[in-house]
């Protein structure tokens, strides 16, 4: 990162009507980082990346994107920017290359330089042997491929990203994320919206949404470690059981199931909570192990978005 400010955004607000769906949002993205957004769906991501693109005016509040205002500067703004939206938006009945040699025209490449720029996308996206194939009839890691060298065709310096591997396995999405790095090892600055939590752990920031507003915004590992609750680990056979029994307990905040663990989120000033919650959980199970652990990124998210009961 360069210590430069690649977006900014002070009480940036958009609303349909009596929907509010961005709500006074303050942001500071940094030039050459990964930046996410987290949210559930409804919770602003597309409305802001929209906003930010210049492709949809603000209700209220102020945006700079690479210097320029938007919405009023988006015209010079389209030629630094990518956007990658989440569903396919390239020409299904058109071969890779016919996509990239339309999309190059669009970005005002031509000649020798648009065959060049093409051909390093072909490469760098294992498309070459692919280039004479019809985009429809492509899976959709190789589809995400080609959209991603599209929306990098033409060496943005800020790239927007919208869900972008919420339609394809586990191992395109660890791909698309090695392209991603590489690309901002190159200097491009990215800002990616997910609801995978394993994704947003991998931005270098990250803000999480939730009804419009900005309730957690730092380095992951910050928020992990600032998460503002004990958690507890429970490990029992009887844990739909266990977590009946503790969740209406002095200072347990919230109680999540995962096979037979049960992560729970506590009040930080409850004194000793291991020792507090033990003999409850052995009343249902007596073999049940109990202990504090590190709080990971769901946690964060669960504070962020729910928040401490009566905070």
């Amino acid at each position: 990162m360069t210590g430069r400010i690649a977006i900014e955004a002070r009480g940036l607000s958009r609303s349909f009507g009596a929907l509010k769906a961005v709500d006074q949002l303050d942001l500071t993205v940094p030039e050459g980082c990964i930046y996410g957004f987290l949210g559930p769906n409804g919770s602003g991501k597309s409305t802001t990346i929209r906003m930010l693109c210049g492709l949809l005016t603000p209700s209220a509040g102020t945006a700079r994107v690479l210097g320029c205002e938007v919405p009023a500067e988006a015209e010079t703004l389209k030629r630094k920017l990518g956007y990658m939206t989440q569903r396919f938006s390239l020409y299904e009945d058109l071969t890779v290359s016919e996509n990239l040699y339309f999309l190059g025209a669009v970005y005002s490449l031509q000649g020798e330089a648009l065959d060049a720029h093409i051909e390093r996308q072909l490469e760098r996206f294992e498309l070459t042997d692919r280039a004479a194939q019809v985009a429809g009839t492509m899976s959709g890691g190789q589809r995400q491929r080609l959209a991603l060298a599209a929306a990098t065709l033409h060496d943005p310096e800020l790239l927007f990203l919208d869900e972008p591997t919420s339609a394809v396995d586990p191992e395109s999405r660890r791909e698309f994320w090695d392209h991603l790095f590489e690309m901002v090892d190159h200097g491009t600055t990215i800002l990616v919206s997910t609801h995978f939590m394993d994704e947003a752990e991998r931005c270098h920031r990250l803000a999480i949404l939730d009804q419009g507003r900005l309730v957690a915004d730092g380095v992951p590992d910050d928020l992990m470690r600032d998460v503002g609750a004990t958690v507890i680990e429970i490990l029992s056979e009887h844990s739909r059981a266990v977590r009946d029994a503790i969740i209406g307990s002095t200072g347990v905040w919230h109680v999540a199931q995962l096979g037979n663990k049960l992560h729970a989120l506590l009040d930080p000033e409850l004194a000793d909570p291991e020792t507090r919650l033990l003999p409850i959980v052995h009343v249902v199970d007596g073999t049940a192990r109990i202990h504090r652990v590190s709080a990971n990124l769901e946690d964060v998210f669960v504070m962020a978005t729910t928040g401490a009961p009566g905070a």
